[in-house]
């Protein structure tokens, strides 16, 4: 009987040899393509950096030069004051900061009230509310700018800040996705210790859902960072321009300074992309969590 048992061993270990190296041969093949798809994405940034440390003979070179020689640091300093730039970085900065601060605060206690207090309607309401997500935004654009005139909010900077005071279906809809994968029994415990809603709001849930409340925030800032129509809409004076809409100040009648262009233009996406770098394990573990409880 040893003998037998031991070729049986023996044979299933044979077995599992091809399967095991199928599947190294299936997950180097995926790896493979990420870093291809990755190399991919990464290439119009390499060019945007690469084209702001040209000269104007060498952006449009043929076949294009990757590696600009000479390396022309004098495109930062100069696209810095070609442009009021500083200044439009600072209502970019304003606007971008307020924004995150309006859609964390509204939408995290609207969610709260979709997700943990019983109340007629709710389920009904929240639906009215995904349902908004499939309005077009040009739908609502002329009522909105009508009713900000109105109310002497265009041309200044508060028409792109107070909307996110007002909540975000679509940050509502994350956060209360989240907010059902916590257990109810720990808001009922906190009201038999005597705790009042918003205590247990306060002191309870917005603590276990700071994973959720980063991905609002990282949307909010990335949105409102990058955010080209509204300024171009609400915003006339210069002096109110944002990053976005402002290096339109490089583009002339008579010639294009790309080399400025590319150069401030890098100087804006650099906040995004090192925002990403140190926030990505929050970001990841936030989408991760949020909607695993329908």
């Amino acid at each position: 009987m040893a003998p037998t048992t031991f070729s049986t061993r023996s044979s299933g270990a044979g077995r599992t040899k091809p399967r095991d190296s199928g599947r190294v041969a299936q997950r180097i093949a995926v790896y493979v393509l990420i870093t291809a798809l990755a190399a991919l994405f990464t290439v119009p940034f390499v060019w945007l950096v690469s084209t702001s440390l040209k000269s104007p003979a060498q952006v449009f070179v043929v076949p294009p030069q990757w590696i600009p020689n000479p390396f022309v640091w004098d495109n930062y300093p100069r696209s810095t004051t070609f442009i009021p730039f500083w200044q439009y970085f600072r209502n970019t900065l304003y606007v971008t900061v307020f924004n995150v601060i309006g859609s964390v605060a509204s939408c995290s206690v609207v969610a709260y009230g979709f997700s943990r207090i019983q109340w007629r309607g709710r389920n009904t309401l929240f639906v009215v509310l995904i349902a908004t997500l499939m309005i077009p935004y040009p739908v609502t654009l002329i009522p909105t700018f009508l009713i900000f005139r109105d109310l002497g909010l265009v041309n200044t900077l508060n028409a792109l800040v107070v909307p996110s005071f007002f909540g975000n279906a679509f940050f509502i809809f994350l956060l209360r996705q989240f907010y059902m994968t916590i257990p109810q029994e720990l808001s009922q415990a906190a009201k038999i210790d005597g705790a009042s809603e918003f205590q247990i709001f306060w002191q309870v849930i917005l603590p276990l859902t700071r994973p959720a409340l980063a991905v609002v925030a990282l949307f909010a800032f990335l949105s409102n960072w990058n955010d080209f129509l509204g300024p171009l809409i609400y915003l006339s004076d210069k002096e109110n321009y944002t990053l976005a809409i402002g290096l339109y100040g490089f583009f002339g009648r008579s010639k294009t300074e790309w080399g400025l262009l590319m150069s401030a233009a890098t100087i804006m996406v650099a906040p995004i992309v090192l925002l990403y770098f140190f926030t990505q394990r929050t970001f990841i573990e936030g989408i991760t969590l949020t909607g695993i409880k329908g």
